[in-house]
C-alpha cells in the first residue's frame, strides 16, 4: 500500500500539488484540512463556542462525513464551499488544537486509507503522527508572501492582512501541543515558491518512485 504524506503550512501548495500528484500516481487523494474544516462549519452552524472541547468534539465523533477528491458533505448539507470561505478560515485553527477532535479525525483519516488501499493525503500532522510509515513525506514550504498571494487568488481580500492571518495560524499550528505543524527527520522538504505545480508533482513522482524500487530491493 503506498501512502504520500504531504505536510506544510498554509498557502504552500499543498492540495494542488496533492491533487495532481494523486493522479499521476492512480491514487486516491485526502484533504485532511478539509475535515476540520466541515467540523468547524458545523460548530459554526450550531453556534457553538468553539472553545468548548467537549461540544466540539461530540460533532467531530457524531457527524456523517463523505469526502471526496472534490466536495465534502456533513450530516447531509454540501458544505465544500462554505468551509473555504473567511469564517471558517479564521476559525478553524481553535477547533484543529482540539485534542479529542483531533483523535477522531485521525481515526478517520487512517480508516479512509485503509478502505482506499492507500493514498496521496494532506495535512500538517500526517507524516509525524497519522501515517508515521508512510512510504514518502513530503514537507512543502514556501515565503510568506507568496503563499499570502495565492490565499489572496483563491478567495480575494488584502495580501497584508492574510499575511498576518497566515503568520497567525502558523503559529497556532506550530505551537499546539498536540500534533504540532512540524517536519520531521525523515522528511523531503520542497519550496515551491518559484517552481512551477508540474515540476513539483514530477520531482515528487520521482521520490516516491524511488521509494518505491528500494523497498522492493530491501525484500
Amino acid at each position: 500500500m503506498i501512502v504520500v504524506a504531504i505536510d506544510g503550512p498554509a498557502g504552500a501548495g499543498k492540495s494542488t500539488i496533492a491533487k495532481a500528484l494523486a493522479k499521476k500516481l492512480n491514487l486516491r487523494y485526502l484533504d485532511t484540512g478539509a475535515m476540520y474544516r466541515a467540523v468547524t462549519f458545523a460548530a459554526l452552524n450550531r453556534n457553538l463556542d468553539l472553545s468548548a472541547e467537549s461540544a466540539i468534539a461530540e460533532i467531530a465523533s457524531q457527524c456523517v462525513m463523505h469526502i471526496d477528491d472534490d466536495s465534502i458533505i456533513i450530516d447531509g448539507v454540501d458544505a465544500t464551499q462554505a468551509i473555504r470561505g473567511q469564517e471558517v478560515t479564521r476559525a478553524v485553527s481553535v477547533v484543529a488544537t482540539n485534542s479529542l477532535v483531533r483523535t477522531e479525525l485521525r481515526g478517520r483519516q487512517r480508516q479512509w486509507v485503509s478502505e482506499h488501499g492507500g493514498g496521496v493525503v494532506e495535512g500538517r500532522d500526517i507524516g509525524s503522527v497519522v501515517f508515521p510509515d508512510a512510504t514518502l513525506k513530503v514537507y512543502l514550504t514556501a515565503s510568506p508572501m507568496v503563499r499570502a498571494k495565492r490565499r489572496v487568488a483563491q478567495s480575494g481580500g488584502d495580501v497584508e492582512l492574510i499575511a498576518a492571518e497566515i503568520a497567525e495560524r502558523d503559529q497556532r499550528d506550530s505551537s499546539r501541543s498536540d500534533s504540532p505543524l512540524m517536519k520531521t527527520s525523515d522528511s523531503v522538504t520542497v519550496d515551491t515558491s518559484d517552481i512551477p505545480v508540474d515540476e513539483v508533482v514530477d520531482h515528487i513522482e520521482r521520490l516516491v518512485d524511488a521509494q518505491r524500487l528500494n523497498k522492493r530491493v530491501s525484500n
